[in-house]
């Protein structure tokens, strides 16, 4: 299945690999489909939503495998679009050695975010400290490198300021 942001593409294939089923599906009527439909392997490409998608899937009984979009693309036989992707995804599911990203729960989600976030504010913070120091420089200033040197050296340049 590939997965979008209002049209899901849906690829069926039995044991063999052929294909059985090709079905354009809008967002709304996507949990409706899903839910008539017996339990099976649904495969899908890691990306933005996959992970919510497969949780909603699994509790209709589905198998969910979800696969990093790297090993998705060597599979795509023709120009990029969600019928064709859907295809490719459906083909590298059946690969035997096919390697799959595990499926986080809520909680596991929400915990890694939260790194994820904290990450970027520290990548943030440092790049906005590199160029502080950078600008400084150009008038004489020099400020140690590292976070608490740079608020030290800081603060030391703004009390010399209100003395004088």
């Amino acid at each position: 299945m590939d997965i979008a942001k209002q049209m899901f593409h849906v690829v069926g294939m039995d044991d063999s690999g052929t294909v059985v089923l090709r079905k354009r599906c809008p967002r709304g009527a996507l949990m409706s489909f899903i839910a008539q439909i017996p339990p099976v392997v649904i495969a899908v490409e890691a990306c933005g939503g996959a992970r919510y998608w497969a949780r909603r899937f699994r509790k209709h009984g589905h198998s969910v495998k979800l696969m990093a979009p790297q090993f998705v693309k060597p599979y795509e036989k023709s120009h990029k679009h969600g019928m064709a992707d859907a295809g490719a995804i459906g083909e590298a599911a059946t690969r035997p050695t096919m390697r799959f990203v595990p499926i986080k729960g809520i909680a596991q989600q929400v915990f890694h975010s939260l790194h994820w976030v904290r990450e970027r504010l520290i990548q943030a913070r440092t790049a906005l400290i590199h160029e502080i120091r950078g600008l400084l420089s150009e008038y004489g200033i020099v400020l140690p490198q590292g976070v608490l040197s740079f608020a030290k050296g800081c603060y030391r340049c703004s009390s010399k300021n209100k003395r004088s």
